[in-house]
């Protein structure tokens, strides 16, 4: 899911043409671009999606959006390292826990020969 989150913008400097900003995100901090809202200033705060500031949004509603975003666990699912939720058993599942291996390991549900090379399903 990808979600317009407000941000509090630290510092700004232009990068081959493009007003770029550091923003901080209720404590991970990205790198975004702020061409369509070219007026906006350090210590202001922005809705900001897939990387683009798209408007300023006032303190008090920044700071309220972000904490019932982190209440609701979207922030570590937005900003959360790929790599860890990858990893991650599915919800429910133990890692371990009737693990598949080989041919078909990963593929929920299907048997082995239907994500193999093709030669075991047909007996060759």
């Amino acid at each position: 899911m990808c979600l317009a989150v407000p941000g509090k913008v630290l510092d700004i400097e232009e990068r081959e043409g493009t007003r770029m900003a550091t923003v901080d995100f209720g404590g991970v901090v990205k790198e975004v671009c702020l061409e369509y809202v070219p007026d906006l200033e350090v210590g202001e705060y922005a809705i900001v999606h897939v990387g683009f500031a798209l408007q300023r949004l006032d303190e008090e509603s920044a700071r309220k959006t972000l904490a019932l975003f982190e209440e609701l666990g979207l922030l570590q699912e937005e900003f959360g390292d790929p790599w860890e939720a990858a990893a991650a058993p599915p919800e429910g599942e133990e890692r371990g826990a009737g693990a598949a291996t080989g041919a078909g390991a990963g593929v929920r549900g299907a048997p082995a020969a239907a994500v193999g090379d093709g030669a075991q399903e047909a007996g060759r």
